[in-house]
């Protein structure tokens, strides 16, 4: 549970902002969509992967 104590004086908004921050961070929403559907561990492996072969691509590119 987040506890977010909002000080005197403070704005509403700003207080919701340091919420959905620390909220980001948590990583809840992340967890929860994850669990939402089972992915075997092969797909996974590929996926990640894939994801190294693209940021590999771009750094190369940075460098040409």
């Amino acid at each position: 549970m987040l506890i977010i104590p909002v000080k005197d004086g403070e704005n509403i908004d700003r207080a919701l902002k340091r919420f959905k921050r620390k909220f980001d961070r948590t990583g809840t929403m992340r967890q929860l969509r994850s669990r939402q559907q089972f992915t075997k561990p092969s797909v996974k492996r590929r996926a990640q992967i894939q994801k190294a072969q693209y940021i590999q691509h771009l750094r190369d590119q940075e460098e040409i």
